[in-house]
């Protein structure tokens, strides 16, 4: 259950707030934030846009890089092709399209994008406080069509991006991370903000994508929602709480950056992404002051 903030009024989950302040009542109640001195420390200024976008109309893909993908997942197969039209000709691209049978293959697409643009605006933030030396950029997807020419895959729709090299992973949905590495360390920082900016209701994690010379690119980010408005991979409340069990601040988060009092593990912590199987209500026959652990899967890595 939220709370408006007597000082910052932003709307917070009850772990936002010390047990003291929230006995206060509402109207009362100060977030940890605000007591301890520290608001959200983005600037002022209208955010720039930090998305990497094909800048392209059209794609080649060869009979034999459609046929044998270099990367697929659970769902999703991933090929490599190049640019032929608009300003990006002769780079690099790949597209991602899903196996047969794939049941939620429509609303896949819609909230990957809208997934994409949620964490475009916290990426847009988050590169305002200059934690680091280079920028953070998120690969922006677009739902492309393969032509009549493209034979058996004539039709097929796809998510359809740039190429990004030496790809990696930083962190999870469920809070597997390696912090061992300073670049999953700067994740794990953005991932933390994006809780404390949103006010405690949502997350940017399953960061992974490459290191450039003057910035990192990142693909397929998931946020995780207490509303679970993002799709399969986003865990929901639940998913919240198993990432920060799992987390430890590190030195490129801030101190007043707000986070749950008290995170539960619900998920095993694994570096694959993980979708949710199904959703039941089972609220008439399960005993009181239990939870339910949604059941689900595992996606492999992209490339």
């Amino acid at each position: 259950m939220g709370r408006t903030c007597a000082d910052c009024r932003r709307d917070l989950p009850r772990t936002s707030y010390t047990s003291n302040q929230y006995s206060k009542g509402e109207g009362l109640s100060r977030c940890a934030g605000c007591v301890h001195g520290h608001h959200v420390d983005v600037a002022d200024s209208a955010p720039s846009d930090n998305g990497r976008y094909n800048a392209s109309t059209r794609a080649e893909f060869t009979a034999e890089s459609l046929s044998t993908p270099f990367a697929s997942g659970a769902f999703r197969w991933v090929a490599k092709g190049r640019y032929t039209e608009g300003s990006r000709t002769g780079q690099a691209c790949v597209c991602k399209w899903f196996k047969t049978g794939t049941v939620f293959e429509e609303d896949f697409f819609s909230l990957d994008i809208k997934a994409v643009a949620k964490a475009l605006k916290i990426v847009n933030r988050f590169n305002q406080l200059n934690v680091f030396d280079k920028s953070i950029k998120i690969n922006v997807p677009e739902v492309w069509t393969f032509d009549r020419s493209s034979g058996r895959w004539a039709g097929v729709k796809c998510l359809q991006e740039p190429f990004i090299q030496n790809y990696q992973k930083f962190n999870s949905n469920t809070g597997w991370t390696d912090t061992t590495r300073r670049w999953a360390q700067i994740m794990q920082a953005l991932s933390h903000f994006s809780y404390h900016v949103s006010g405690g209701n949502d997350v940017l994690c399953d960061l992974q994508g490459g290191i450039y010379r003057d910035e990192v690119v990142l693909s397929d980010p998931v946020i995780l929602s207490r509303t679970r408005e993002y799709g399969v991979t986003d865990l929901g409340p639940e998913g919240i709480s198993s990432f920060f069990s799992q987390h430890d601040c590190t030195g490129y988060c801030r101190p007043g950056w707000t986070r749950p009092a008290k995170p539960v593990q619900y998920f095993e912590p694994r570096m694959s992404t993980s979708m949710l199987r199904h959703t039941a209500s089972v609220a008439l026959s399960r005993p009181r002051h239990t939870v339910i652990i949604p059941a689900v899967f595992e996606e492999e890595e992209d490339y």
